[in-house]
């Protein structure tokens, strides 16, 4: 166990008395939540994690899922019990090869008591096996696990992890990851970063999926059933992998014409936020019903619904941008959402006017002009919009609009600097608004907090909207901008669609 040095004082001076163990008071329970604002038991606190490595066994037909999950971690306190996040039927936890004591509270707290207690800087080596029917089980009302018509789908935001393997669940806490699953023969399984093998035996096939950057809990995905897969390099060198429901119907086309320009959208997003953070890249569109896409990281998640009116470069740009902007720096705390969902609309705007279908001044004025005052719309706060408005539109579109205000207040030269040079500096890390605010500063020169407050501070329409450099005196009067949708704001528009799964 690790020694303590206790010193006191003696005439004046501070002389050594002994060394003795940390005694038992000094070993405390980690908390049962990472202290988010907006969910406060999401994560845990007591250490970090390192690694995971997932190992499953799933059947489509009856949806039963048997893991164990071997969880690396590192105490950051004296822990004499720690809390991982998790939804299913736990058999039995080891930590460092013995036997653990553990019992579940509230909606997903799984608590654990090692057999010895952990002292800070120690490390940990977790093993939880598990096994359940993910579809049955329901927290807080809802579930992350949707079932397709011929096996599973897990993606869901700000949760999805609760329901197929334990985890410290918040965005804090990044880590590795090594998913092996077994699966029928005539499965597939998709998940992050790069296939490392398949191995069959018996009826059954193991894929292996490896993602070797640091990665946070909602990020990691998880497909099982029929797919048909599209391999490919982008031309800079980067893999690409793809993967499509074989029963898409309508939509199949249309996610494919969309879907497989990922290689080409990404060097393209690669020129404007600087190099791609990962080893591989890719998308996959499974049978599902909901309507949203998510970021989840090299391996995007589509719904068939995002391409149900066609074609949708527009959805992929957005996704694209996520692997900069929420996936290598992640938000420290879910409502600094701006930092994810913000820039990723403005990648958008930035693909319009490459597009030639609309300047991102354009889009910008636009969303301005089209919400009057009185509109609620202007009630959110961007920076802050509460966990019941962490998705509206306001966060995107608003949020858009307040990047095009930080471009025309910094110009051109310093505004690609910053976008660039943030997720370059910040890479694989954590990241606050008012971090992001004194880079722009010190980037630009320029004092950014009147900017950044009416722009995502303010439960109000900012007085005047996001004025380009060298604009007529006209411009500055409120709704003086003609109201023209530009070509590019439908498609914009269509990929809406809340990431949370309930």
């Amino acid at each position: 166990m690790r020694k303590r040095l206790i010193v006191s004082a003696a005439a004046g001076a501070l002389s050594l008395l002994l060394a003795v163990p940390a005694s038992a008071a000094d070993f405390q329970p980690g908390a049962a939540g990472a202290g988010d604002p907006y969910y406060p038991t999401y994560g845990n606190g007591g250490y970090r994690v390192s690694h995971y490595d997932i190992r499953l066994k799933y059947q489509p037909a009856t949806d039963e899922l048997e893991g164990t999950t071997t969880i690396l971690a590192t105490a950051t306190q004296d822990l004499s019990r720690f809390n991982l996040d998790f939804g299913l039927n736990v058999s039995e936890v080891r930590v460092n090869g013995r036997p653990a004591t553990f019992a579940t509270s509230g909606e997903q707290e799984l608590e654990i008591t090692p057999a010895r207690p952990l002292p800070k800087g120690a490390q940990a080596t977790v093993v939880v096996r598990y096994k359940g029917v993910p579809s049955t089980v329901k927290k807080y009302g809802f579930t992350a696990w949707l079932r397709t018509p011929d096996g599973a789908v897990a993606a869901g935001e700000p949760e999805s992890a609760w329901w197929w393997f334990p985890s410290n669940d918040h965005p804090s806490d990044k880590a590795t990851f090594d998913v092996s699953v077994l699966v029928p023969d005539g499965n597939q399984v998709i998940s992050n970063g790069v296939l490392t093998g398949t191995s069959s035996q018996a009826g059954w096939t193991r894929y292996t999926w490896r993602e070797n950057k640091p990665q946070a809990t909602y990020l990691a995905t998880l497909a099982v059933g029929k797919f048909d897969i599209t391999t490919d390099t982008t031309p800079s060198g980067l893999p690409v992998y793809n993967a499509y429901s074989k029963d898409l119907g309508d939509n199949a086309d249309a996610a494919k014409a969309s879907v497989e320009r990922t290689g080409e959208l990404v060097d393209w997003l690669s020129g404007i936020f600087g190099a791609y953070p990962f080893s591989s890249v890719g998308g996959y569109v499974p049978n599902v019903p909901t309507g949203f896409a998510l970021e989840t990281q090299t391996r995007v998640f589509y719904s068939p619904r995002q391409f149900a009116r066609g074609a949708n470069t527009s959805v992929v740009v957005h996704e694209l941008a996520h692997q900069w902007y929420g996936d290598s720096v992640s938000l420290s705390r879910w409502s600094d959402i701006w930092l994810n969902e913000g820039f990723a609309r403005y990648a958008q705007f930035l693909w319009s006017e490459h597009e030639d279908e609309g300047t991102a001044q354009q889009l910008a004025d636009y969303v301005y002009a089209s919400h009057p005052a009185d509109d609620p719309f202007w009630t959110v706060k961007p920076g802050d919009p509460g966990a019941d408005k962490q998705f509206d539109g306001a966060v995107y579109d608003r949020g858009a609009v307040a990047i095009q205000a930080l471009r025309n207040k910094v110009g051109d030269d310093k505004f690609f600097q910053i976008l660039k040079g943030w997720p370059t500096e910040r890479k694989y890390g954590n990241a606050t608004i008012p971090e992001f605010q004194a880079y722009a500063e010190k980037v630009s020169g320029q004092k950014l907090g009147d900017l950044f407050t009416t722009w995502l501070f303010t439960a109000s329409k900012p007085a005047v909207g996001p004025v380009a450099a060298g604009a007529p005196a006209a411009s500055l009067a409120p709704g003086a901008k003609a109201l023209v949708e530009p070509k590019s704001w439908k498609k914009i528009q269509e990929s809406n669609s809340v990431h949370e799964a309930h």
